[in-house]
Parts: C-alpha cells; sequence; structure tokens
C-alpha cells in the first residue's frame, strides 16, 4: 500500500514533530509512505475567507503531487475536508476525483482503511480529548452529542488501544473550541471566550494532555493554557499514538 503523506502547512511550520510521528505511525502499521517535496498550502484559508476562485493553482498542485498514490492521509481533519469537498481540476478531473475519493485523515484511516485493532504504544496520562468541528460534523469521525443516535468516537477508539491512557469525560465533549481559522482573527473576543471554555472543562476533569486530531484547534488551546500558565500538555493524537511501548517502558 503506497500512501501519499500530506503534511498542512502549519504543522510544516510549526509543529513538525506531529508530521514525524504521523510518518513513523504509518510506517509502524507497514505502509510505504511518500512524501511529496513540492506540497505546499491546500487552499483551505483562501476558499474559508471567500477566494475560492483563486485556489486555482493550489488545486492544481495537489493534483500532481497526489494523483498517483493508493490513499493520501493528512494528520488534519479541516484540511482533509477542504480537499474532499473542494478539490476540483478541470486540467484532471478525473485525477481529482479520484483524490477526493481517496484522502483520509489519519484517524479514520487507522480505523477504517487498515482496520487496526491494536497498537504497541504506551502512554500513562490523563488525556482530554477535543472533538475538532470539521472531523466530527465534516467527515463524521465521531458522532455528534446532538443527535439522537448510537456514540462512537474514531480518535477515542484508537486512544483506548494505548496501554496507560486514562481519557477523562469532559462536560461539553464535542463544543467549538474557537479557533475556526480566520475567525480567531476576526472575531477575535470570542474566539477567545470559547478557548477558555474548552480549556475550563478539561482542567476541571483532571487531563494532563489535551490531545485532538486538528493542530489547529490544539495551537489555540494551547495558547490559552500557556497564557494561564496551565501545566497542561497538548499533543495530536499521532504523537500519543506513535509512542513507543519499549521506549516508555525503560523511560
Amino acid at each position: 500500500m503506497r500512501v501519499g503523506l500530506f503534511i498542512p502547512c502549519y504543522i510544516d511550520q510549526f509543529y513538525p514533530q506531529v508530521g514525524i510521528a504521523t510518518l513513523e505511525l504509518l510506517q509502524k502499521l507497514g505502509c510505504e509512505v511518500v512524501y511529496p517535496q513540492g506540497q505546499t498550502c491546500c487552499g483551505q484559508p483562501m476558499a474559508n475567507s471567500g477566494y475560492e476562485h483563486l485556489t486555482h493553482d493550489c488545486n492544481q498542485l495537489f493534483t500532481k503531487n497526489f494523483a498517483d498514490f493508493d490513499y493520501i492521509v493528512g494528520p488534519s481533519g479541516s484540511c482533509v475536508l477542504h480537499i474532499r469537498e473542494h478539490l476540483h481540476d478541470p486540467a484532471a478531473a478525473t485525477a481529482a476525483a479520484g483524490i477526493r475519493s481517496r484522502i483520509y485523515e489519519l484517524t479514520e484511516f487507522l480505523t477504517d482503511v487498515l482496520k487496526v485493532t491494536s497498537l504497541p504504544a504506551r502512554f500513562p496520562c490523563k488525556v482530554g480529548l477535543h472533538q475538532s468541528c470539521h472531523g466530527q460534523r465534516g467527515l463524521g469521525l465521531a458522532q455528534m452529542s446532538e443527535l439522537v443516535a448510537p456514540p462512537f468516537s474514531k480518535p477515542e477508539q484508537l486512544l483506548q488501544m494505548v496501554e496507560g491512557v486514562e481519557l477523562v469525560a469532559l462536560d461539553r465533549k464535542d463544543e467549538c473550541c474557537g479557533f475556526g481559522g480566520t475567525f480567531c482573527v476576526t472575531e477575535e473576543a470570542v474566539s477567545v471566550k470559547m478557548g477558555k471554555d474548552r480549556v475550563a472543562d478539561h482542567v476541571k476533569h483532571g487531563a494532563t494532555v489535551i490531545t485532538g486530531t486538528d493542530v489547529s484547534c490544539l495551537m489555540h488551546l494551547e495558547g490559552i493554557l500557556r497564557r494561564q500558565q496551565q501545566p497542561v500538555k497538548v499533543m495530536h493524537i499521532a504523537e500519543i499514538l506513535n509512542q513507543n511501548l519499549h521506549e516508555q517502558a525503560n523511560s
């Protein structure tokens, strides 16, 4: 299985360890992983700001970089959702359509494609899981609490496979953190208040680590935690799932 590794801009620039953890995790699970060196922004920030008509070059480059892989996997629900719903290339319509059907966020790839049932990982911490909106409501990574339907969560399913993880129960487990891309710039006061509410929920229930599938949301929460001088770490789920059992046992 040949997988194209899609690493969003903010991970590449600010949280490269998340990209590395994603690469290592996929390789541990038997995937042949390739990182196309020419990849750039997927175009989501422009599209979300009302300038989707200017994303043609991004779409064209993305199609060129990822057309030949069996699957495309990225550690970001929002960017993956953007490609799945908005990637169009008139010059290569068939290739673009193929990419839209073969691109996956990391946790859904592990549960739905690789069908992972166990992980050789250990992470003895109290973990609060932040369910990001794009992943939950756009990609269907977890059930929405307002629906009268059986609950499920693909990220939670994977975290439960990690030895030592104690998932804390939150009061409002699928509430938005307030990041929202450019929303946190144009409506910064509302954004910060929403983020403070999410942080308070995790702190109240004793989480020592907050994790999730979107670094953008985690970056927002991390900024608030730092300003409050809270002793709570923020880690992308790939970093936790990639924790080596042998190394942890001997650390």
